[in-house]
């Protein structure tokens, strides 16, 4: 019988492309015992997101309703990382940015699309098979999976790396009771590079391989509520995600995936202006960014990182709007970020804002944030003066 799974993965290798895969592994649905110290580590250093399953038996040990775990299929999709004529961000006309993995079509429903294909596929062979697809809320995990199946090596930016696709991949699985014969893992590695390691803006890989998603970048960009001022700096105009550690990665290098249509970004949605976030509508928010995977969170923390921005590109066209914010906005993380961002600004214009917003502010947290943000702006009043 043996033989006959291995005539079935080689048609369905064959049948990848296809199916909407550009890579696909098999791998055994053994438990993840490496993984299971890991993930105690991480948890106990307090290095967890929030947003992961927090039963770590469920993560390390693949389970298949109906059925028994046999074997894992990884898959992989690659994704563009380069944008052509990108508009440019000017005084005046300053604009944010989404990470990479956000361009395009939402990953979840190209995955989720590509998966099903692929159990039709399947199921038209052996009728009786017992298959799960994973996408992102599944309970293992995408990076061990892949890894273990051959699509790439686990670099030190917590990333999978392939050699022939780079890290500009999204991952899925399907856990399914036919035992495959599995493949074998990349052996190529990071070797000496630490270049992600240094060039991580808020140092959150704090070893190979080991990430602080609490100092995470991607991570603070989903956040909902106040963040501080080191890491508001740190953030730059990123208004989702970042890639500095995978731009940065030499595997990286000329890689470019623009062969799915569906994935091409619109640079108007990608790279957008920052003003007219701030005063996007429920409604508005979901036509321009609800095909992108960054609409899951909500405007909430968008609408919070582009106040950010602008107060990172000091940019004074802003000005009236925040003031806006700072006065009448019901969210006081949003107050509370635009005092900041007033402060970076500088200028008569915002020390009259704060001083305004501080005589009929009562959020805690927002007053000792106007303060701070009063004492700056005066403190560069006098050193201009």
């Amino acid at each position: 019988m043996n033989n006959n799974w291995s005539t079935l993965k080689e048609e369905i290798k064959a049948a990848a492309p296809e199916l909407g895969i550009d890579d696909i592994g098999f791998a055994t649905a053994e438990p993840f015992l490496y993984l299971r110290t890991v993930l105690e580590e991480h948890r106990r250093k307090g290095y967890e997101s929030g947003f992961e399953e927090p039963d770590l038996d469920k993560r390390t040990v693949p389970a298949l309703q109906g059925g028994e775990p046999m074997s894992i299929l990884a898959i992989a999709v690659a994704y563009p990382s380069k944008m052509d004529n990108p508009p440019k961000s000017e005084p005046g006309e300053r604009r944010g940015i989404l990470a990479r993995a956000s361009w395009g079509r939402d990953y979840h429903q190209v995955l989720r699309e590509a998966l099903g294909k692929l159990e039709a596929f399947i199921r038209e062979r052996v009728p009786d098979a017992v298959m799960e697809s994973m996408v992102d809320t599944g309970v293992l995990s995408d990076r061990a999976v892949a890894e273990r199946a051959g699509i790439g090596f686990s670099g030190k930016n917590c990333a999978i790396i392939s050699p022939k696709w780079g890290s500009w991949i999204y991952l899925g699985e399907m856990v399914t009771n036919i035992p495959f014969p599995p493949d074998v893992p990349v052996t190529e590695g990071c070797g000496d590079c630490t270049k992600c390691i240094d060039a991580c803006p808020t140092g959150a890989l704090v070893g190979p391989g080991q990430l602080n998603a609490q100092a995470c970048i991607s991570y603070l960009t989903q956040t909902k509520g106040f963040l501080s001022e080191e890491y508001m700096t740190k953030i730059g105009n990123r208004l989702y995600g970042c890639d500095t550690c995978q731009i940065v990665c030499p595997h990286n290098r000329g890689k470019n995936w623009n062969h799915r249509p569906e994935l091409l970004p619109d640079s108007e949605v990608v790279k957008p202006l920052l003003l007219p976030i701030l005063s996007i509508s429920n409604r508005e928010f979901k036509e321009k960014f609800g095909i992108s995977s960054a609409a899951w969170r909500g405007k909430k923390p968008i609408q919070r990182n582009a106040i950010i921005a602008l107060g990172n590109f000091k940019e004074a066209a802003a000005v009236p709007k925040l003031t806006e914010i700072v006065l009448a906005e019901p969210r006081p993380e949003m107050r509370g970020t635009a005092a900041w961002a007033l402060s970076r600004i500088g200028g008569e214009e915002a020390l009259a804002a704060v001083e305004q917003a501080l005589a009929r502010e009562q959020d805690e947290e927002v007053l000792g944030m106007l303060r701070r943000a009063q004492e700056k702006l005066r403190e560069t009043a006098q050193a201009e003066g």
